[in-house]
């Protein structure tokens, strides 16, 4: 399972484990270094005093200097090989309870070794334990300060680009005018300006392309209109027969064709406004369905007054009832429900493609509901849904619990229409 964290946590998180490991290290080198520097004076102060002792010795004759020892038997062994190469030397030794001694020691003129053994002080390592609070304080205070200015730094990237992920996906569903880079504002530029003019800059490139296609395909359809006109016309002028009949079929398709590819580029360019009406939405339903194909099954289970355009509805509904008879199996039912119209066949069930990512013009499914016709209905009731401030959606019916590869056992549209009237820019529903 993958966990998410945040930005800001993640970069606190390094922020504050860089500062613990360089306070950790500056910590050991400055204590260790501070103990050296401390043991070195202690052994410079020591051999000053066997200094001092040994003239004192040499002149009196007797030992007045305190700690000093003549032929000590606990010298160290390294110090007593330097002392009888005949140095003065000094040298530091550990006690079992940690703490060091300092030896000096120096040979005399009658053969003997003068040494002086001083003991770690309580004021050394007063002074050592006071270095250690201090280092621990101000490296609690680094990880810390630094986790916060992590925190501070990871939460401003973090909402630059949380605001950058909401424009993106706002361009995403369609809205051409919002710019990634004018949503993420601030006045420091820094890399996530640069990704937001990329997004900016490539948003606006695929919107050209869009546009250009859309355009062609409507002066296209729009060149056809005439000419498709005319051979209809001149198809209903031959004599009656067989062949007659399958060019004015085939010349209605065609027009049919362009009509559709027409109307599919006036839903594009967002153009589009909904004339809006107070009906009945059983009432509606059941009149548009029972002169469309009495055979089909329509039941009210709560009615609703509705404000919607009905030309539009109409369209969407037939587009939804034609889809079903073409592609699906009957009996076909269409039930209305407040203000929810479900269209159900018992066919194959909608192709896995279209339920991931809605209606797609010149797509007619699978083998399974391929059929005939060029993918242009659902695309045209899903756009007519958007004018009407609806939301349209599609799944299949499967027995329950059932697996997703197990057979459909039908496929329902469903028209969930605004509780209030769409707004001019026909597409999304007035809010209170």
């Amino acid at each position: 399972m993958a966990i998410r964290t945040g930005l800001r946590w993640k970069l606190s998180a390094a922020i504050a484990l860089v500062g613990a490991l360089v306070a950790v290290v500056l910590s050991l080198v400055v204590h260790n270094q501070a103990r050296v520097s401390m043991l070195d004076s202690a052994r410079d102060l020591a051999d000053e005093r066997i200094q001092i002792a040994q003239r004192s010795y040499e002149q009196s004759k007797r030992l007045n200097f305190p700690n000093a020892t003549i032929d000590d038997p606990a010298l160290p062994a390294a110090l007593r090989d330097k002392v009888e190469e005949g140095r003065r030397a000094t040298y530091v030794t550990n006690t079992s309870s940690g703490a060091p001694d300092i030896w000096a020691a120096v040979p005399l003129n009658d053969g003997h070794v003068l040494s002086l053994r001083t003991g770690w002080t309580d004021r050394s390592e007063h002074i050592l334990n006071r270095l250690d609070q201090a280092m621990i304080i101000g490296s609690i205070s680094v990880v810390v300060g630094g986790s916060a200015l992590g925190v501070l730094i990871g939460g401003q990237l973090s909402r630059r680009l949380r605001k950058a992920a909401a424009a993106a996906n706002q361009v995403a569903s369609g809205e051409p005018d919002v710019r990634v880079r004018d949503a993420i504002g601030g006045v420091v530029r820094d890399e996530t300006d640069d990704l937001a003019s990329a997004v900016d800059a490539m948003a606006d490139a695929l919107q050209q392309r869009l546009d250009a296609e859309r355009r062609v395909t409507a002066d296209i359809a729009h060149e056809l209109r005439t000419p498709v006109t005319g051979l209809l016309t001149a198809a209903e002028l031959l004599p009656p027969g067989r062949p007659t009949e399958l060019v004015l079929d085939r010349a209605k398709a065609m027009r049919k064709l362009v009509e559709d590819v027409l109307e599919v580029a006036r839903l594009d360019s967002a153009s589009e406004r909904a004339e809006l009406q107070d009906i009945m939405l059983g009432e509606f339903v059941s009149r548009r369905v029972a002169a469309k194909d009495p055979a089909i099954e329509v039941r009210v289970i709560h009615e609703s007054a509705v404000t919607t355009d009905p030309r539009r509805l109409e369209r969407v509904l037939f587009n939804l009832l034609a889809n079903a008879a073409r592609h699906g199996r009957p009996p076909i039912e269409v039930s209305v429900e407040g203000r929810v119209i479900r269209v159900r066949d018992h066919g194959p069930g909608f192709p896995e493609d279209l339920l991931a990512d809605g209606p797609s013009r010149f797509r007619t499914g699978s083998s399974d509901r391929s059929g005939h016709g060029h993918g242009l209905g659902l695309t045209i009731a899903a756009g007519q849904a958007r004018v009407l401030g609806a939301r349209l959606t599609f799944r299949n019916v499967r027995p329950a619990g059932a697996p997703d590869h197990v057979q459909a056992e039908g496929a329902v549209a469903v028209l969930w229409l605004p509780e209030h009237a769409p707004t001019n820019t026909g597409s999304y529903p007035m809010l209170p």
